[in-house]
């Protein structure tokens, strides 16, 4: 409801909305967060912070709960792409962030770590080839979305999210060659 209010220009909404999802967007970021460097520069508080300005500033009609943290969780990757190039951009090729795919996922191999700019680009060309592939693997692993609930926010049956969850891990690994 606090969704739909604030899609409809109440800032009232906004200011209630915040207080309920800050918690998920914490886990959210601790999540994402969990693989980086131990010295990361960037913590979670202040990329949920960075993730809320992002989101304020987007026009998008939030069709509910589940879509709001997809779309959450995509902003807290774009953050996390952009301050690793920042990185290596100002180490001239230095170090590399590095990313391990959460274990219980499966989606590549147990706590295989992964470069987030490669996986990142992996991503980008798994969208120009199946768009939808792509979300649902960034939703299910960035944002922790469950296969009921992108189901739910995608409009498609469990079935084809569990199909194309399975294809797009394998193509995943294809393209990453592991």
């Amino acid at each position: 409801m606090l969704l739909h209010r604030w899609k409809g220009g109440d800032v009232n909404a906004l200011d209630a909305l915040m207080p309920i999802v800050y918690g998920e967007l914490r886990r959210i970021a601790r999540r994402q967060m969990a693989a980086e460097r131990s010295d990361h520069t960037l913590q979670h508080t202040a990329l949920v912070h960075e993730a809320y300005l992002s989101l304020v500033d987007m026009e998008i009609g939030w069709s509910d709960r589940s879509h709001f943290f997809a779309v959450a969780a995509r902003a807290m990757r774009r953050i996390l792409v952009d301050h690793a190039r920042s990185r290596k951009r100002d180490k001239r090729g230095g170090d590399l962030v590095r990313v391990e795919l959460e274990p219980e996922a499966d989606v590549i191999a147990p706590a295989l770590p992964l470069d987030l700019e490669v996986l990142d680009d992996a991503l980008e060309r798994l969208r120009q080839i199946d768009p939808r592939k792509s979300e649902i693997l960034e939703m299910r692993y960035f944002g922790g979305l469950t296969q009921q609930e992108l189901s739910e926010v995608l409009g498609v049956s469990l079935a084809t999210v569990n199909r194309d969850l399975s294809a797009a891990k394998e193509w995943l690994r294809a393209d990453l060659r592991l």
